[in-house]
Protein backbone atom coordinates (compact mmCIF):
# COMPACT_ATOMS: atom_id res chain seq x y z
CA UNK A 1 0.00 0.00 0.00
CA UNK A 2 2.81 2.18 0.92
CA UNK A 3 4.55 1.46 -2.33
CA UNK A 4 0.94 2.82 -4.28
CA UNK A 5 1.37 5.70 -2.39
CA UNK A 6 4.83 6.47 -2.78
CA UNK A 7 4.23 5.81 -6.91
CA UNK A 8 0.83 8.32 -6.43
CA UNK A 9 3.28 11.46 -4.87
CA UNK A 10 5.96 10.87 -7.76
CA UNK A 11 3.63 10.96 -10.78
CA UNK A 12 1.73 13.91 -9.07
CA UNK A 13 5.03 15.54 -8.30
CA UNK A 14 6.05 14.67 -12.00
CA UNK A 15 3.22 15.66 -13.17
CA UNK A 16 3.41 19.26 -11.65
CA UNK A 17 7.05 19.40 -12.76
CA UNK A 18 5.77 18.88 -16.48
CA UNK A 19 2.65 21.02 -16.41
CA UNK A 20 4.54 24.32 -14.62
CA UNK A 21 7.13 23.62 -17.54
CA UNK A 22 4.49 23.49 -20.53
CA UNK A 23 3.33 26.61 -18.66
CA UNK A 24 6.60 28.27 -18.36
CA UNK A 25 7.37 27.83 -21.91
CA UNK A 26 3.58 28.85 -23.18
CA UNK A 27 4.09 31.95 -21.23
CA UNK A 28 7.79 32.90 -22.96
CA UNK A 29 6.06 32.31 -26.21
CA UNK A 30 3.44 34.49 -25.27
CA UNK A 31 5.76 37.29 -24.01
CA UNK A 32 8.01 36.91 -27.15
CA UNK A 33 5.13 37.15 -29.48
CA UNK A 34 4.06 40.52 -27.37
CA UNK A 35 7.68 41.80 -27.95
CA UNK A 36 7.80 40.86 -31.98
CA UNK A 37 4.62 42.75 -32.67
CA UNK A 38 5.36 45.75 -29.86
CA UNK A 39 8.10 46.28 -32.19
CA UNK A 40 6.45 45.57 -35.34
CA UNK A 41 3.79 48.67 -33.81
CA UNK A 42 6.95 50.77 -33.57
CA UNK A 43 8.30 49.82 -36.46
CA UNK A 44 5.36 51.23 -38.44
CA UNK A 45 5.78 54.67 -36.71
CA UNK A 46 9.60 54.50 -37.90
CA UNK A 47 9.39 53.64 -41.33
CA UNK A 48 6.75 56.43 -41.43
CA UNK A 49 9.16 58.84 -39.44
CA UNK A 50 11.66 57.56 -42.30
CA UNK A 51 9.41 58.11 -45.63
CA UNK A 52 8.81 61.82 -44.42
CA UNK A 53 12.36 62.77 -44.26
CA UNK A 54 13.85 63.15 -47.57
CA UNK A 55 9.93 65.14 -48.20
CA UNK A 56 11.19 67.30 -45.18
CA UNK A 57 14.87 67.94 -46.83
CA UNK A 58 13.51 68.89 -50.35
CA UNK A 59 11.41 71.37 -48.52
CA UNK A 60 14.59 72.78 -46.22
CA UNK A 61 17.08 72.16 -49.71
CA UNK A 62 14.94 75.05 -51.53
CA UNK A 63 15.26 77.52 -48.75
CA UNK A 64 19.01 76.58 -47.37
CA UNK A 65 21.24 75.57 -50.26
CA UNK A 66 24.24 76.66 -48.25
CA UNK A 67 23.12 74.65 -45.73
CA UNK A 68 24.56 71.45 -47.48
CA UNK A 69 26.62 69.63 -44.85
CA UNK A 70 23.51 69.79 -42.56
CA UNK A 71 21.23 68.19 -44.92
CA UNK A 72 23.35 65.67 -46.27
CA UNK A 73 23.77 63.98 -42.99
CA UNK A 74 20.74 63.65 -42.71
CA UNK A 75 20.18 61.99 -45.99
CA UNK A 76 23.11 59.78 -45.29
CA UNK A 77 21.42 58.34 -42.42
CA UNK A 78 17.97 57.79 -44.49
CA UNK A 79 19.77 56.37 -47.58
CA UNK A 80 19.41 52.38 -46.68
CA UNK A 81 16.35 50.65 -47.74
CA UNK A 82 14.53 50.55 -44.20
CA UNK A 83 13.23 46.84 -45.08
CA UNK A 84 16.38 45.72 -45.60
CA UNK A 85 17.88 46.68 -42.40
CA UNK A 86 18.44 44.56 -39.00
CA UNK A 87 16.23 45.30 -35.72
CA UNK A 88 19.26 46.89 -34.38
CA UNK A 89 20.11 48.81 -37.41
CA UNK A 90 16.72 49.96 -37.73
CA UNK A 91 16.95 51.43 -34.13
CA UNK A 92 20.19 53.02 -35.08
CA UNK A 93 19.22 54.84 -38.16
CA UNK A 94 16.69 56.16 -36.39
CA UNK A 95 19.05 57.65 -33.52
CA UNK A 96 21.03 59.34 -36.17
CA UNK A 97 17.62 60.78 -38.11
CA UNK A 98 16.87 61.85 -34.71
CA UNK A 99 20.05 63.86 -34.80
CA UNK A 100 20.00 65.06 -38.07
CA UNK A 101 15.93 66.38 -37.24
CA UNK A 102 17.43 68.59 -34.62
CA UNK A 103 19.43 69.98 -36.73
CA UNK A 104 17.49 71.22 -39.82
CA UNK A 105 15.43 72.59 -36.43
CA UNK A 106 18.46 74.91 -36.35
CA UNK A 107 18.39 75.19 -40.09
CA UNK A 108 14.99 76.09 -40.53
CA UNK A 109 14.91 78.61 -37.70
CA UNK A 110 17.24 81.18 -39.79
CA UNK A 111 15.10 81.03 -42.58
CA UNK A 112 11.57 82.77 -41.95
CA UNK A 113 9.85 82.08 -45.53
CA UNK A 114 10.57 77.97 -44.90
CA UNK A 115 8.42 78.52 -41.31
CA UNK A 116 5.89 80.11 -43.29
CA UNK A 117 5.87 77.31 -46.43
CA UNK A 118 2.22 75.66 -46.29
CA UNK A 119 4.18 72.08 -47.57
CA UNK A 120 7.21 72.71 -45.32
CA UNK A 121 4.03 72.88 -42.47
CA UNK A 122 2.06 70.58 -43.36
CA UNK A 123 4.99 67.63 -43.55
CA UNK A 124 6.35 69.30 -39.94
CA UNK A 125 3.05 68.79 -38.31
CA UNK A 126 2.97 64.63 -39.75
CA UNK A 127 6.68 64.79 -38.41
CA UNK A 128 5.22 65.87 -35.04
CA UNK A 129 2.54 63.54 -34.99
CA UNK A 130 4.76 60.59 -36.06
CA UNK A 131 7.28 61.46 -32.89
CA UNK A 132 4.26 61.52 -30.15
CA UNK A 133 3.22 58.01 -31.92
CA UNK A 134 7.15 56.72 -31.70
CA UNK A 135 7.15 57.94 -28.03
CA UNK A 136 4.30 55.82 -27.25
CA UNK A 137 5.36 53.28 -29.21
CA UNK A 138 8.47 53.02 -27.73
CA UNK A 139 7.00 53.23 -24.21
CA UNK A 140 4.86 49.97 -25.09
CA UNK A 141 7.63 47.80 -26.89
CA UNK A 142 9.69 48.46 -23.05
CA UNK A 143 6.52 47.65 -20.83
CA UNK A 144 6.54 44.02 -22.94
CA UNK A 145 10.20 43.91 -23.18
CA UNK A 146 10.51 44.81 -19.49
CA UNK A 147 8.23 41.83 -18.71
CA UNK A 148 9.17 38.95 -21.06
CA UNK A 149 13.12 40.41 -19.41
CA UNK A 150 11.75 39.73 -16.30
CA UNK A 151 10.21 36.31 -16.63
CA UNK A 152 13.63 34.51 -18.69
CA UNK A 153 15.51 35.46 -15.66
CA UNK A 154 12.95 34.42 -13.13
CA UNK A 155 13.64 31.34 -11.64
CA UNK A 156 11.69 29.00 -12.59
CA UNK A 157 11.10 30.21 -16.05
CA UNK A 158 14.33 30.94 -16.36
CA UNK A 159 15.49 27.03 -16.82
CA UNK A 160 12.96 26.78 -19.77
CA UNK A 161 13.78 30.32 -21.54
CA UNK A 162 17.51 28.63 -21.32
CA UNK A 163 16.26 25.30 -22.29
CA UNK A 164 14.73 26.72 -25.25
CA UNK A 165 17.28 29.24 -26.38
CA UNK A 166 15.07 32.31 -25.21
CA UNK A 167 17.43 35.48 -25.52
CA UNK A 168 16.63 38.87 -23.62
CA UNK A 169 15.81 41.98 -25.39
CA UNK A 170 17.09 45.01 -25.60
CA UNK A 171 15.27 48.27 -24.83
CA UNK A 172 14.78 51.20 -26.77
CA UNK A 173 16.89 53.88 -24.80
CA UNK A 174 17.70 57.00 -25.31
CA UNK A 175 21.44 57.01 -24.93
CA UNK A 176 23.32 60.61 -25.29
CA UNK A 177 22.17 63.56 -23.95
CA UNK A 178 21.78 65.31 -27.21
CA UNK A 179 18.74 62.58 -27.68
CA UNK A 180 17.16 63.35 -24.59
CA UNK A 181 16.19 67.06 -25.72
CA UNK A 182 13.27 66.91 -27.30
CA UNK A 183 13.69 67.20 -30.67
CA UNK A 184 12.00 70.39 -31.55
CA UNK A 185 10.03 70.24 -34.69
CA UNK A 186 7.83 73.73 -34.61
CA UNK A 187 8.77 75.77 -36.93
Amino acid sequence: MIKYIIIAVVVVVLLAIILGFISAYNTLVKLRNSVEEAFATMDVYLKKRWDLIPNIVASVKGYAKHEAETLQNVITARNARYQDLSVDEKLEANKELSRGLASINVVAEQYPQLRANENFMNLNNQLQRTEDDIANARKYYNAVVKSYNNKIQMFPSNIVASMFNFKRQTMFAVESSEERENVKVEF
